[in-house]
């Protein structure tokens, strides 16, 4: 990685800094900026760097406010970037355990990924969960077979498709070029909004930490109501710090094992039906024992369960509340469900990449760069606010999404030149740890950031979803 990389890297450190109201020491800051791994021009590694920098310089910062000598904090460019993919560096001993193949999702079904449509614009495809693939089917009239799939999108334009699945609550999205998506009313609502948002909601007291404490976070706790992989990775990434965290879901929702197993790390699971009395109340109890309420569910959703951040914060005054979702928190794409591929579809990643290496069709960049690096600027921004609320006191709201990172991202610039070279099984070797789960021992990558003054580690292996009770401890 070349002096620019550093210079971007402190960039995006700037403009982080302006979104949460600090800056990290430089003087404390030890970026090990290596070769890169990923087959993209786009400024991934930097990005993602500076995300976790600044987060470990939050949690620094509340360690040091409970009594802990300020401490160095490094990382490795390479480590950060096979983070971006850590769920393909899980490695199970008993493969007959594992909990679920690694299949990408364009090879799930035929109703994936990018196809060209009426007007010769592409759209992209995102067959999510059984129900999606069936509801993208039936609206297409189309069988699960690429050829028919195929035909059926040649019969409708880019827009008006997007439109009519953004309608029936499905997932797809037209390919945008970045100055198509700047220009649109959606793109520039977008643009207006900081990268992080830390909304104060009420007066509350502050609630400085325990001094006695050896890591940042110890003593706090987290609820994550979150499914694949911002979310997971915004509570993982709290978890690293000392958090304690308790995953809850639902057993009528879908999942994907293989990423409940890469994002698990650090918590307990537990099950909860928030459509009955018994669920919310016992989720209410819960709510009243947190610090940390993170939701990735689509804007309005939580709201009409009673959980949204205006009653979250009155059941439990002085909480941070995590919002997490595809295409922003305002204007009328808000709603609309979205996954990392739409994310990159929308903000002309795609484009971009496709130009480069694809003879010009759109394509995705080979890793979840906007997932995973929204979860560590949610986790940035919870950091942040529990910072504020130790000192002054305070409710707050952190807002994030997956376009407003890709759009944050691809601001950063894109390489002339690329030189990139897969991990070696040596590297791995170097940056994997080795624990005990209910699907017997797994290698997995350990967090991509070091704190001199305190441990970043998972103290708990990732567990089956509803393993636990409605408990914290």
């Amino acid at each position: 990685m070349t002096r620019a990389s550093r210079q971007i890297i402190q960039r995006a450190l700037t403009q982080l800094g302006g979104a949460t109201g600090t800056q990290p020491q430089n003087a404390r800051l030890a970026v090990r900026a290596q070769n890169l791994t990923l087959g993209t021009r786009f400024r991934a590694a930097e990005a993602a760097s500076a995300a976790l920098l600044a987060g470990a310089s939050e949690a620094d910062q509340i360690a040091r406010l409970r009594g802990r000598a300020p401490g160095r904090i490094s990382l490795s460019t390479r480590h950060v970037e096979a983070s971006l993919l850590s769920f393909m560096f899980l490695q199970f001993a008993n493969a007959a355990e594992a909990p679920a193949a690694r299949i990408a999702p364009e090879e799930r079904t035929a109703a994936a990924g990018f196809y060209p449509t009426a007007d010769d614009r592409w759209i992209y495809l995102h067959s999510g969960f059984p129900h999606n693939t069936a509801g993208l089917l039936k609206l297409l009239g189309a069988r699960d077979d690429r050829e028919a799939v195929a035909a059926a999108v040649r019969t409708a334009k880019g827009l008006e498709l997007e439109n009519l699945i953004a309608e029936a609550g499905l997932c797809g999205a037209m390919v945008r070029s970045p100055w198509e998506w700047d220009e649109s009313a959606a793109g520039q609502l977008l643009a207006s909004s900081p990268i992080v948002e830390i909304i104060q909601t009420g007066d509350s007291p502050p609630e400085p930490l325990p001094a006695d404490a050896d890591r940042p976070l110890a003593g706090s706790r987290v609820l994550d109501l979150t499914r694949i992989l911002a979310g997971p990775t915004c509570a993982r990434t709290l978890a690293s710090y000392g958090a304690g965290v308790l995953r809850v879901g639902a057993r009528h929702l879908p999942s994907i094992p293989l990423f409940v197993a890469d994002t698990g790390f650090g918590k307990r699971s537990t099950h909860l039906n928030l459509m009955s009395k018994r669920g919310k109340t016992r989720l209410r109890g819960l709510i009243r024992q947190s610090d940390v309420f993170s939701q990735g569910y689509r804007s309005g959703a939580m709201d009409r369960l009673g959980f949204g951040v205006s009653e979250v914060t009155r059941l439990r005054p002085g909480i941070v509340y995590v919002s997490i979702n595809c295409y922003g928190h305002e204007g009328p794409w808000r709603a609309r469900p979205g996954w990392e591929q739409l994310a990159q579809t929308v903000t002309g990643m795609a484009a971009v990449q496709g130009e480069d290496f694809h003879g010009g069709l759109p394509q995705l960049l080979p890793a979840a760069v906007t997932d995973y690096t929204t979860g560590y600027l949610a986790a940035l921004g919870a950091l942040s606010a529990l910072r504020r609320r130790s000192i002054q006191g305070g409710s707050y709201w952190v807002r994030v999404s997956l376009a407003r990172t890709g759009v944050w991202i691809r601001g950063l610039g894109t390489r002339s030149t690329l030189d990139a070279s897969p991990l070696s099984q040596e590297e791995l070797a170097r940056l994997r740890s080795r624990t005990q789960s209910p699907w017997g021992a797994i290698d997995y990558l350990r967090p991509a950031v070091e704190l001199s003054s305190s441990a970043v580690r998972w103290e708990l292996p990732p567990v089956p979803l509803g393993t636990h009770p409605p408990e914290f401890d």
